[in-house]
């Protein structure tokens, strides 16, 4: 299959307990540390209730994470359009492709949480047709097309262009994308790439397979184009030297992630809490189609080939971060991604393999070389030898030609 890249999504997911403070700074250790390790992507989201996700302005965030980093993509996971003035939000964004060399990549979404909206007083109902309208704009900004003005029912333009354009020429765009088709179908729209977040649900992988054909319909009715290369799937998994200790590390912590978030906060509906953190493992990630990969690297291997199976291909896999184990098997786990996945996935070691089956398989040929090598060695040691007997036959020349050792140079 063809190679794919890899990223972290991080919403982030933090326990209530711990310093916020020194959570930020984990959180940038952590885009520090993939970005050392060669990974993709690093997203980030916006969220102002729960407790749970402490990342108001992801902007903000990957600004400082740019000074930390080389390499890795910035994306913002997402900015909820409905919450901001469009001319604002494109204005961070071409700023902070700025501040980052042009590594951003602009994710935009309606808003996940009820809470958020609520608190800003916006009717759940508008909030999609309002991030389809102000992505509309947002495009044009950054396009830098001529000033143009725009009159809406909760924002206005007038003579509206942008005084500083991206880095990158075209910025690339995504959306996020759930269960329902809105997603999949406003990235065919503006032509944009798609981060799945459904997939981490039971619900959401049995989805998939038909959501690419929403983003390709839409794209064909308003004459775009989309390419699977841009199609961004999230997954959760956390992965050790085996199975068992594996599990050991996650079940705690996802016991309380499902139990006192998923079920106690967002109260997502058909969600059930766990009894136990051996029951919490077991049905998050005992079967193929489980939310999550608990295990080893070769279990996440072969959950990733059946993803590219199930969807039809795909362009990223972005690992959700969580605090399911602790900060020193959290950092073990990516390292182990990056040093057996990646390499695995993407098929960098297959010429290694067959480098090595070559040269057993023909032994023959290269015993032939090794007594090639053994001649020579003898060979010399034939001439060796020989000089060795001329040094110690006896001397050759007259006596009267023989140095007197006794006698003093005059000279």
């Amino acid at each position: 299959m063809s190679r794919i890249g890899f990223g972290a999504f991080l919403a982030p997911h933090h326990p209530i307990g711990e310093n916020p403070t020194l959570q930020f700074r984990r959180d940038l250790d952590l885009a520090e540390q993939l970005d050392k390790l060669g990974f993709d992507e690093f997203w980030c989201g916006e969220h102002h209730s729960t407790g749970w996700e402490m990342i108001a302005s992801p902007e903000l965030f990957l600004a400082a994470a740019g000074e930390r980093t080389h390499n890795i993509k910035l994306g913002t996971g997402v900015v909820s359009l409905p919450y901001h003035h469009p001319f604002n939000v494109a204005q961070r964004i071409v700023q902070l492709d700025h501040m980052t060399r042009g590594r951003v990549i602009f994710g935009s979404g309606p808003g996940a949480l009820p809470s958020d909206a609520h608190v800003l007083g916006i009717d759940p109902m508008v909030q999609r047709d309002r991030q389809d309208e102000a992505l509309g704009v947002i495009k044009r900004l950054l396009r830098g097309e001529d000033r143009f003005s725009h009159e809406s029912e909760w924002f206005s333009l007038n003579d509206a262009r942008l005084q500083l354009l991206p880095v990158q020429e075209e910025l690339p765009l995504a959306v996020a994308s759930m269960i329902s088709p809105s997603g999949m179908t406003l990235a065919g729209k503006h032509g944009a790439g798609v981060l799945s977040i459904g997939s981490m649900s039971t619900a959401g992988l049995q989805a998939l397979p038909t959501q690419w054909g929403f983003a390709e319909d839409a794209a064909a009715k308003y004459g775009n184009a989309v390419d699977r290369s841009n199609w961004r799937i999230v997954m959760s998994w956390h992965i050790a030297e085996t199975r068992e200790q594996a599990r050991e590390e996650a079940k705690h912590g996802l016991l309380r992630w499902h139990n006192e978030y998923t079920v106690g906060t967002l109260m997502r509906p058909g969600a059930v809490a766990f009894d136990n953190p051996d029951q919490a493992v077991e049905e998050m990630s005992g079967s193929e189609d489980a939310g999550a990969i608990i295990g080893t690297p070769d279990d996440l291997v072969n959950a990733l080939r059946r993803m590219v199976e199930l969807t039809g291909g795909f362009g990223t896999a972005i690992g959700f971060v969580h605090d399911w184990a602790n900060r020193e098997a959290t950092s073990r786990s990516w390292d182990m991604v990056a040093r057996y996945v990646i390499p695995e996935v993407n098929g960098m070691l297959d010429a290694y393999r067959e480098s090595q089956a070559h040269v057993i398989a023909h032994r023959d040929v290269f015993d032939r070389a090794g007594q090639a090598v053994l001649s020579k060695i003898m060979e010399n040691e034939k001439a060796v030898k020989a000089m060795s007997e001329v040094a110690d036959a006896p001397a050759a020349m007259p006596a009267h030609h023989a140095p007197d050792l006794n006698k003093q140079d005059a000279g």
